[in-house]
């Protein structure tokens, strides 16, 4: 049986992440490719519990950014060995809605932890790299009129625009260090062209010879 796939889905607040989504899992039940959706943090109970409260707005101004770090870690941890090991050894794939490259844009470029503490976490916690990520690219100030025409926000999306703003640059750091892995969608654009953007990179991420 062949290892399962890792696919992620990344992005600052408002980017269309659930919609995208949708669209890789009907493409792949097209291909006939068992898999599976999740998202971070979060993806097993433990981890949910843990979601709510590291995004739960009575904490706003009380949380450390290392208290947040731990935290998005320890839900992590347990998804990775719950969740994600699991369906690779199964031979399905996974699709998550964020994972490692969301702290070092926000707990890095937001809470401006140190991406050597991060690196360390994330290579004793979730030893597992992402085979491709795509990243949903979308003007801050767009992606945040999206976020709170949802309504109730949660402690991330009650934050500054230039936390956000500089969440989205540590995106774009992430994607400087790795380029090969990362798939950058314009997200600005309809749902419709989102969706056939992403469509179309991953079934030809797929058909890749050398994927």
């Amino acid at each position: 049986m062949s290892r399962g796939r890792f696919i992620t889905l990344e992005g600052g607040e408002g980017a269309g992440k659930s919609t995208v989504m949708a669209v890789i899992a009907a493409t792949l039940a097209q291909r006939d490719i068992g898999h599976e959706l999740t998202r971070e943090p979060g993806g097993t109970p433990l981890a949910e519990a843990i979601r709510a409260v590291a995004l739960d707005p009575h904490w706003t101004g009380v949380m450390y950014p290392e208290t947040e770090l731990l935290l998005v870690f320890a839900a992590r941890a347990q998804h990775v060995r719950e969740r994600i090991l699991p369906a690779r050894a199964a031979g399905r794939w996974g699709v998550s809605d964020r994972y490692t490259d969301a702290s070092y844009a926000y707990q890095g470029g937001g809470r401006d932890q140190p991406v050597e503490r991060i690196a360390e976490l994330e290579n004793w916690a979730a030893p597992v790299m992402p085979d491709l990520t795509f990243l949903l690219d979308v003007p801050v100030e767009q992606g945040l009129a999206r976020a709170y025409s949802r309504g109730a926000r949660d402690r991330m999306e009650r934050e500054q625009t230039e936390f956000h703003e500089r969440v989205h640059a540590g995106y774009h750091r992430r994607m400087a260090h790795d380029p090969s892995r990362f798939r950058v969608i314009d997200a600005s654009q309809s749902q419709a062209d989102v969706a056939a953007a992403v469509k179309s990179e991953l079934l030809s991420w797929i058909d890749a010879p050398c994927r």
